[in-house]
């Protein structure tokens, strides 16, 4: 599968939505009595939410990670929302940026995700890139709200 800049630029945009609506899912369901989120919240991208942060032994291998993370596992069946991309420094000192490629994806099911992990593109990834990466970070968010 080949992705033009074009049709890679409209992933990227996608998922950066695909995030900030994770981030304000996240953020509308605190429970302390400072926050007044009020009105309709926001669609929240996915149930089960599973983020991998990497650190690579060579940080300019980050575009090809990326790349076989769009072209394998974006398309993996049950997979409802996805994102990869690199560190945005926004000059906050608090946000963590000692990672070169951020990964996100989302699903409705942990059925879903356990087909996901055990899907033979995905283990194919995570076998190429293994060796290359220095480490990797990763979260798995449950949406619990109903």
């Amino acid at each position: 599968m080949s992705i033009t800049l074009a049709s890679a630029a409209h992933l990227r945009r996608r998922a950066r939505l695909a995030i900030l609506l994770l981030l304000a899912g996240l953020l509308s369901g605190c429970a302390c009595t400072t926050c007044d989120f009020g009105g309709d919240l926001p669609p929240r991208p996915a149930r089960i939410n599973h983020l991998a942060f990497f650190k690579l032994k060579n940080p300019a291998d980050a575009v090809e990670l990326i790349a076989d993370c769009d072209a394998h596992l974006a398309t993996i069946p049950g997979v409802l929302s996805y994102y990869a991309g690199t560190h945005l420094d926004v000059g906050r000192g608090n946000v963590d940026g000692d990672y070169d490629v951020g990964f996100f994806v989302g699903f409705e099911t942990e059925e879903a995700y356990r087909q996901y992990v055990n899907h033979p593109s995905h283990v194919t990834v995570v076998e190429k890139w293994k060796p290359r990466w220095e480490w990797i970070r990763v979260h798995d968010v449950l949406d619990e709200t109903p």
